[in-house]
């Protein structure tokens, strides 16, 4: 028997009483049941959210919810900024090109932040811009860029900021309203911790101003149709929606309100500060900024002269950790550890453990103990449950 440990940035291990939720009977999408859970979601996301803005729902992996916060705001030949620091920074560059936007592409070096400053003065050189792109936090390499001080740059022009925050909303601390954050995409394959399946987006009436000038045909993820249905007492969703899926999103945000979204962040803070302590302490450089608001997962270089291709199949196939692996071009350069979303100090000294075996018999010289232990050591310190 195989005891399997999913240590990945997502999909994320889901709570029991989240399963559980799965396993209730089906029930129809136009039942009044329904529309009480629907609102109780929609409720729940806007307390993670931190917001009093329109919270949309859609059946969508997240990157759905990036092509609607394309297709609902962007008009061709529409000028927008992007600010790429990774794998999915990228896909904002793809999605805004495929729907014939004037993109400005800020590329920064993956594994750094995007520079405010550079922002700003895009923003001075393309007065005409209508949306800024960015990541909250980047998955393919652990970056969390400064939102808030994106936010408060891009609040003084008639531009807004659309930030995809689908590894980082419920992990580390993000203030949709006041740090002027225009349009939010999330999804519940992370922090939420609920399986894959579903799409969120927070918007700002200053984005509904654009969406009311966009004209991109859209059908399925029409922003207007959506708010329109799901508004008012009987809220639905215009098409039929992932009903077990919402009822287990509705399970789950029960989950974070009885911790305390401050407990949350905090629980998250620790789990990432002990797995990149653990790392340091096995001579692993870090991918990035060893930055406290990196909670979600850490990204480590692969140690030189071993394959890092064998790093996360034979933690895999032996041990039953699932762990990521690099994206894009860093493949074979990192692994990434996740820690985003139902994740507790066991799961890291486990990951910790297994990471110390599998790079001895990848031939890395391994102080056996050294990783676990550092962990330990930060672990035990923590003031809040883990």
């Amino acid at each position: 028997m195989l005891k399997r440990f999913l240590l990945t940035p997502g999909p994320t291990p889901v709570p029991p009483e989240v399963l559980a939720a799965l396993s209730e009977p089906v029930i129809h999408h136009r039942a009044p049941r329904f529309t009480e859970i629907l609102t109780e979601v929609v409720a729940g996301l806007k307390y993670v959210y931190q917001t009093a803005n329109d919270v949309l729902v859609f059946a969508a992996s997240g990157t759905g919810a990036m092509e609607s916060a394309v297709v609902n705001l962007v008009n061709p030949g529409d000028a927008v900024i992007v600010a790429s620091v990774g794998n999915f920074g990228e896909r904002w560059l793809k999605l805004t090109r495929q729907w014939g936007a004037e993109v400005v592409a800020l590329e920064y070096e993956w594994g750094t932040k995007a520079d405010p400053a550079d922002i700003e003065r895009a923003l001075a050189e393309h007065p005409e811009t209508k949306a800024v792109y960015v990541q909250f936090s980047e998955t393919s390499t652990g970056v969390v860029n400064d939102i808030r001080a994106i936010g408060e740059i891009v609040a003084k022009t008639p531009a807004i900021l659309v930030v995809d925050a689908i590894s980082g909303l419920g992990a580390t601390d993000l203030k949709t309203d006041e740090w002027g954050v225009d349009v939010c995409v999330a999804g519940s394959q992370k922090a939420l911790m609920v399986p894959p399946g579903l799409a969120y987006v927070a918007v700002s009436e200053k984005a509904w101003a654009v969406v009311e000038a966009a004209t991109q045909p859209r059908f399925y993820f029409d922003w207007v149709a959506a708010r329109k249905k799901m508004t008012g007492d009987s809220a639905q969703t215009p098409y039929t929606p992932a009903v077990s899926l919402m009822v287990a999103q509705n399970a789950a945000i029960g989950l974070i309100r009885d911790e305390g979204l401050e407990c949350v962040f905090e629980r998250h803070r620790w789990l990432g500060k002990a797995c990149k302590e653990g790392v340091k302490a096995l001579g692993i450089e870090l991918f990035g900024p060893d930055d406290p608001e990196a909670n979600s997962v850490t990204a480590c270089k692969v140690p030189a002269g071993v394959d890092g291709g064998k790093i996360t199949k034979l933690a895999r196939d032996k041990y039953g950790v699932w762990l990521a692996g690099g994206q894009g071009k860093l493949k074979g350069q990192i692994f990434r550890f996740g820690h985003c979303g139902y994740f507790g100090a066991s799961d890291i000294l486990v990951g910790m453990g297994v990471v110390e075996m599998v790079l001895a018999e990848l031939g890395y010289d391994v102080a056996f103990g050294a990783g676990v232990g550092a962990a330990e050591r930060v672990l035990m310190k923590s003031p809040v449950q883990l």
